[in-house]
């Protein structure tokens, strides 16, 4: 606690910060909310900009709590299910991102190169206006309208490492052997709960 009341005054950067890394295999591991590292990458998804995809609005403290911005499956579990993806890549938060609770009712449980066109009906905006929305949330167009979860997954694990590598301003580092995975469960027990107001003071400016 001194280094960081010294750091906030100006002085040099606490050791957990100067020592602090993060790899591949953590990202892959990060499925649930108890973890401060996933409360984080959703903390940097909203500072990024993602906007939400019916309306286009920036998730922001302004309309947190109005809109029930909370962080949803973009493959949704149901889709995952009917198409044997592992509940370890379906729940990761790879494939998770900010969305608004009528978005999220949109999306539903249908695949995204169906929910696509019910988002674009239902918002009455242009395939190339949400597929700007999408690229704010790292998304690939493209993919997701191919259902392509595999090109999908990849492409957005590189983009979410890339960004907390700028973020923590040191490379991502390989695993050390034998580093035990960040794991509380396979699976997202409770989706559509609400981040605690505490979380989102980690997104104002």
């Amino acid at each position: 606690m001194p280094e960081v009341l010294a750091w906030l005054k100006g002085g040099p950067e606490p050791r957990t910060i100067v020592d602090a890394v993060f790899s591949k295999e953590r990202l892959l591991s990060l499925r649930t909310r108890g973890s401060a590292a996933y409360k984080g990458i959703y903390a940097l998804l909203l500072r990024e900009g993602a906007r939400d995809l019916r309306t286009g609005q920036p998730s922001n403290f302004a309309n947190y709590f109005d809109e029930r911005i909370d962080i949803h499956h973009i493959f949704p579990q149901h889709w995952c299910q009917q198409n044997n993806v592992p509940p370890s890549l379906c729940d990761s938060i790879v494939n998770k991102t900010p969305l608004t609770a009528r978005t999220n009712r949109v999306i539903g449980g249908y695949a995204p190169s169906n929910y696509v066109s019910r988002v674009q009906n239902s918002a009455e905006i242009a395939a190339d206006q949400l597929d700007a929305h999408l690229r704010t949330h790292l998304v690939d167009p493209a993919l997701l309208r191919a259902d392509n979860f595999t090109a999908f997954f990849e492409q957005r694990q590189s983009d979410l490492l890339q960004r907390i590598s700028d973020a923590m301003g040191k490379p991502i580092e390989a695993p050390l052997i034998g580093e035990p995975e960040e794991i509380v469960s396979d699976y997202e027990i409770d989706e559509d709960a609400t981040f605690e107001r505490e979380n989102l003071e980690l997104v104002r400016d």
